[in-house]
């Protein structure tokens, strides 16, 4: 009976499809972009209001009673600054959003709403109208709608209950284009893909991909991550041109072995192409446990003495065993995690293990920590 290979929780491997010996073909649109076709980041600083007793308190957030009153000022009401207010219903948020290339006046986009505050919650709250700034400090969105909050929770006694996140919701369309941002394709006969990694075996495969689909002479490449493609200078014919570009398959190179580590969470990511060299590995663990108990020492009665109340401490270290564990070589994914799984290790020791290996240099693959 063949035995099914057990993979712990936390340690993920990422397996790349093969089509016989070559990996499968992709579009450009999956490997390349466009220069100068980008998203343009959006903030804003606004205030949720409707939240049923769960926004800033506003003795602790002089920000949220601020803009609060420069609020009721523009809309005709004037409060004096020194008046103390406790308003539970209101949140000072801090609002995102991404400018997609192409947006035109009056599009929609959505929005992020988070709390900055002291808030408890947001759900259920509206954020009133909001200007989004981008980097040059011009207002290009005005944000506005009820939030979409994916969490719930409850308290009552002193107890809380949570779950999922609370201080931060979603506004679908929430957004409306106030400023477009020209994007050019190209400049004059040319257009300039750039290869999202860079990789000179790759990028010669796209070439030859255009060539020999657009004919020969119209892409060239300019290092390992820029190919510059003769496109029409018509806007409509440009435009069908680039369609067509852009779904053409190309078969990328062998992606290099690559480990990526992220001690934070205890994760572990690698590829296809990861091997092993035969090694010996000895792991073990290392615990130290400290006790203290309080010890009372009373004076006899007759001694005029006091009583004194000492800390007694027990420190206890255990070792665990370690035996010496051979590994075979592994020339595929399937083989690596096998002998990593018959070490027995935890997420968290298995990161000194990699890095082990890899100063060994039994481990043939690149260790990048994150």
């Amino acid at each position: 009976m063949r035995k099914k290979l057990s993979i712990p929780p936390l340690v993920l491997a990422c397996v790349l499809t093969l089509a016989g010996n070559a990996l499968a073909a992709e579009r450009l649109k999956d490997l390349a972009t466009v220069q100068g076709v980008r998203n343009n980041q959006l903030v804003g600083y606004g205030l949720v209001v409707g939240l049923d007793g769960t926004g800033d308190q506003t003795t602790q957030t002089p920000f949220t009673t601020q803009s609060i009153i420069n609020m009721l000022a523009q809309l005709g009401t004037t409060l004096p600054t020194t008046q103390s207010m406790q308003l539970k219903n209101v949140a000072a948020v801090v609002v995102t959003a991404s400018l997609p290339p192409f947006a035109r006046i009056g599009q929609q986009i959505d929005v992020t709403v988070s709390s900055m505050g002291n808030a408890k919650s947001l759900r259920g709250g509206t954020l009133i109208m909001t200007p989004l700034k981008g980097a040059d400090g011009q207002v290009y969105a005005q944000a506005q709608g009820n939030l979409m909050v994916g969490g719930a929770g409850a308290q009552a006694g002193g107890s809380r209950a949570v779950v999922n996140h609370l201080l931060a919701g979603r506004i679908v369309a929430g957004a409306t284009v106030e400023r477009e941002v020209p994007t050019v394709l190209g400049t004059g006969a040319y257009v300039l893909y750039e290869m999202l990694s860079t990789d000179f075996g790759t990028t010669q495969r796209a070439v030859e991909a255009i060539n020999r689909e657009m004919g020969p002479g119209t892409a060239q490449a300019l290092d390992g991550r820029a190919i510059q493609v003769r496109a029409p200078e018509d806007p409509d014919t440009r435009v069908a041109f680039m369609g067509r570009l852009e779904n053409l398959e190309i078969r990328p190179q062998k992606t290099m072995a690559k480990v990526i580590v992220n001690p934070r969470t205890g994760s572990v990511v690698m590829n296809q192409m990861v091997s092993i060299e035969s090694c010996a590995v000895a792991h073990g663990s290392l615990s130290v446990v400290v006790n203290a108990e309080p010890q009372v020492s009373q004076p006899n009665p007759l001694s005029a003495g006091e009583t004194v109340t000492t800390q007694q401490s027990a420190i206890t270290i255990d070792q665990g065993k370690g035996s010496l564990m051979t590994l075979r070589a592994g020339a595929n994914l399937a083989d690596v995690i096998k002998a990593i799984n018959a070490l027995g290790a935890n997420p968290q020791d298995l990161l000194s293990i990699l890095q082990a290996m890899k100063a060994a240099g039994a481990l043939r693959a690149d260790l990048e920590i994150i």
